[in-house]
């Protein structure tokens, strides 16, 4: 029998009007907290008045774009003297990851970079994170049910994480009408990028048979849901692509990811891409690649999933398995989605890209191991 263990935030809430409840919830964890919103505070509006009528007081912080070790240490001045209780995050993959960070920093006695991945001293943290709660409002990221927070260091040209299994959030609320309404090219982007975090933790080496629970059912799930929203909006298919995204965050934080993100990491340091265009783009180049290599190396467990995959996207989106990975690249593309080049990443930058995509510790997931001249491969496909 398999032996591993699971990772996952203290409670889920799932389903639409879920997002009402948040008021009441969060305010159980004490009278004092920050509050991380989107570029958009409409989105928080009412939960923020909800948190103030039951006598919290709240302090709001805006995360207009992906966070940096700048705006960390901004929020952090500021969060710090008022000594919250909880943190509560509402907002895309880059709101949740602000509050993420700031509940595990606040109580911190040193700084950002003592604890930062690679560019810092990765150090542990020594004292427990505060409770963080979650609600987010993109379908995409899982960010609400991983361990970890992504920050960006634009001088080192790096995106890097905050890490700790007491990051998981003790409470999120996943609540699909919070996604309605968003733009295509937001909810291709994040769409994509959900279902490459299905893909890639289902095809991983550290695969485990709750993960594939998780992983397999959602891929073709999520490739059905985005068609759908493609021809407009659709409540039955945000419900689906919000269910997907946690699904992928709950089987990342528990398998790992692949070379989709081994690459995306650095490409997000290097260029503006959003994170989610980054990996749609990716995929399909990546799906093909691993495939080869596997075939090429007789690594039959790993063809056999990632056949799995191929089959799978044939099914949603025509075509057969054997040119799935290209279907589904070009669907994204004609759909709206740039490539690579379009969207800021120089072929100047590529060697950068690979040198610091082979150190990442998505990598070490990766059905197969891919030399750099696979990964230069790559970034040449997807950048076309």
């Amino acid at each position: 029998m398999t032996v591993f263990s699971v990772h996952a935030p203290g409670q889920i809430l799932f389903g639409r009007g879920q997002a009402d409840r948040a008021a009441g919830l969060v305010a159980a964890y004490g009278t004092r907290g920050v509050l991380v919103h989107g570029a958009n505070p409409s989105r928080a509006a009412a939960v923020l008045r909800g948190l103030q009528a039951a006598g919290c007081a709240v302090v709001p912080l805006t995360c207009a774009t992906e966070p940096t070790l700048a705006m960390l240490n901004d929020a952090l001045t500021v969060a710090r003297p008022f000594a919250p209780l909880w943190v509560l995050a509402i907002g895309g993959g880059a709101a949740l990851d602000l509050g993420k960070a700031l509940a595990a920093l606040i109580p911190a006695p040193g700084s950002a970079m003592d604890h930062l991945e690679l560019v810092g001293k990765g150090l542990p943290l020594t004292t427990p994170p505060l409770p963080f709660i979650a609600l987010p409002t993109t379908a995409g990221t899982g960010a609400e049910a991983t361990k970890n927070a992504v920050i960006g260091l634009p001088d080192h040209r790096r995106k890097v994480s905050l890490r700790d299994d007491r990051m998981l959030a003790r409470l999120v609320i996943v609540d699909p009408a919070l996604t309605d309404g968003c733009p295509w090219s937001v909810t291709l982007a994040s769409g994509l990028d959900a279902v490459v975090q299905v893909i890639e933790p289902y095809v991983s080496l550290r695969a485990t048979p709750f993960t594939d629970a998780l992983a397999l059912p959602a891929i073709g799930q999520g490739s059905r849901a985005l068609q759908r929203l493609q021809q407009g909006d659709d409540p039955k298919a945000r419900d689906d692509m919000a269910w997907v995204s946690l699904c992928g965050g709950l089987a990342l934080a528990n398998a790992g990811l692949g070379a989709v993100h081994g690459l995306a990491g650095p490409i997000g340091g290097m260029s503006p891409a959003p994170h989610g265009a980054v990996c749609g783009a990716l995929v399909g180049p990546v799906l093909a690649m691993n495939r080869t290599v596997a075939r090429q190396t007789g690594i039959t467990s790993a063809l056999e999933r990632l056949n799995t995959v191929c089959t799978i996207v044939a099914q949603t989106l025509g075509g057969d398995c054997t040119d799935a990975p290209g279907t589904l690249a070009q669907w994204a593309r004609t759909s709206g989605l740039p490539t690579l080049a379009t969207q800021g990443l120089a072929a100047s930058t590529h060697a950068e890209v690979v040198s610091a995509a082979s150190a990442s510790s998505s990598m070490k997931g990766n059905p197969v191991l891919l030399s750099q001249t696979d990964l230069h491969t790559i970034l040449t496909e997807a950048s076309r």
